[in-house]
């Protein structure tokens, strides 16, 4: 029975330990090809990127690092993360709107370096 592509949502999140653009373009870039393999997901998949960064991030854009990987026809937009007290600094968080024939309970969201603990109620 062929399968039927559906839009999901797929979460994602890293730190750095400086805000530099150098730090920045590496931590995101390593975030996004391990989402897109734990997915198995091609740019032909991507629908959106939604970025945001707290405040302590100020160095360059989150987006700027998925066009060095090639993503710059994909829509990419950065927002600023709410700035709560106690929250994880120098977080990067991303969500990719994409079309899959995976269900909802076999999408990987992937939280890496010092986000791993936003969302450990997630299977791996």
């Amino acid at each position: 029975m062929p399968t039927h592509a559906s839009v999901r949502a797929i979460r994602g999140a890293t730190t750095v330990d400086r805000d530099t653009p150098e730090a920045i373009n590496e931590a995101v870039v390593t975030l996004l090809k391990t989402i897109l393999e734990r997915n198995g997901l091609t740019e032909d998949d991507l629908i959106s990127i939604l970025f945001t960064a707290t405040d302590d991030i100020v160095s360059t854009f989150p987006a700027t690092a998925a066009r060095t990987m090639g993503l710059g026809a994909v829509p990419l937009i950065c927002a600023r993360e709410l700035a709560v007290v106690g929250s994880v600094p120098r977080c990067i968080r991303v969500m990719l709107h994409v079309e899959t024939d995976r269900s909802r309970s076999e999408v990987h969201h992937v939280y890496l370096a010092g986000a791993k603990g936003l969302r450990d109620d997630l299977p791996d």
